[in-house]
């Protein structure tokens, strides 16, 4: 992390709450379901004991190593799945056999922006979509939403909850999103507004593997080529190998005639606790 780039902190949205950070945790609120789950970025002393956090919590995701973990349930009847409101949207959350429950709280300024750029029938690409809330904040503005992900499961949940949130109309597209990036420069396509959140590390729809430090200058150069004249573009890139500096330097050879502004996206836990959710790279 760099002091040359500017800290901005992610508002809590609608019905989430972090309550503290720290010793390699995080205790969030979603709704009424209370989770401790795993944060490589809360290396500091938490604010209470993890003794008080498990009087409170419903159910702590343990991790065995990076890719692998079980969700060990502190309280009776935890229900499986839940659903949160967003606004005007509903939410499917459940206990997947990951750490993640379907939604990223911190991605709430990048949903605000969204609102607040996007207009009815502006075409919007929504690239790593994962559960689709970006999407959803896009088609209830009226925008013309593609939606593309690698993971069958994560579409079929994003559809879920369009569904749940009374809207239609998404376009949901299943393939590496760097490859329909470049199909839709070839065929001329261009978005008035684009958000990524590339994972540092994944596999595409054929187990290609995905490290983001080598594929990031493609997908840039894709998106700048995608962008409308008038358009604008949101990344976020959450990988120890590209720093606030690497993102600015690059989008600042790739965007000649665009305003680039690269931010340290942080939020604020409700017992003081700041927690580091990576880069934001912001186009217009």
């Amino acid at each position: 992390m760099s002091t040359k780039f500017q800290k901005v902190f992610a508002p809590f949205p609608s019905n989430y709450e972090l309550i503290d950070a720290g010793g390699g945790k995080k205790l969030e609120r979603f709704g009424d379901i209370i989770l401790i789950r795993p944060e490589v970025q809360a290396y500091f002393k938490s604010e209470n004991t993890f003794l008080e956090w498990n009087k409170i919590a419903h159910a702590e995701y343990v991790e065995k190593d990076t890719k692998k973990g079980t969700w060990h349930f502190l309280q009776n009847n935890v229900p499986e799945k839940w659903q949160i409101n967003l606004g005007e949207l509903l939410i499917n959350l459940e206990f997947s056999q990951f750490k993640h429950i379907g939604i990223f709280p911190e991605q709430a300024l990048n949903w605000n922006l969204i609102s607040e750029k996007i207009h009815a029938d502006d075409s919007f690409l929504n690239l790593f979509a994962y559960t689709g809330v970006a999407s959803l904040y896009a088609r209830n503005k009226g925008a013309q939403v593609t939606h593309v992900d690698s993971v069958k499961q994560l579409i079929s949940h994003s559809k879920l909850n369009m569904e749940s949130s009374n809207l239609s109309d998404i376009k949901w597209v299943h393939e590496d999103a760097l490859k329909f990036a470049q199909k839709e420069v070839r065929r001329e396509k261009k978005y008035k507004g684009i958000i990524m959140d590339p994972p540092a590390f994944g596999l595409g729809t054929k187990g290609e593997k995905w490290i983001l430090d080598q594929k990031l200058p493609e997908l840039l150069q894709a998106a700048a080529e995608l962008l409308d004249n008038k358009g604008f573009l949101i990344v976020n890139t959450y990988s120890p190998k590209v720093s606030a500096e690497n993102l600015y330097d690059l989008a600042n050879s790739i965007f000649v005639s665009k305003k680039i502004k690269v931010e340290e996206l942080w939020m604020k836990s409700t017992s003081n606790k700041n927690l580091y959710f990576g880069n934001i790279l912001s186009v217009y």
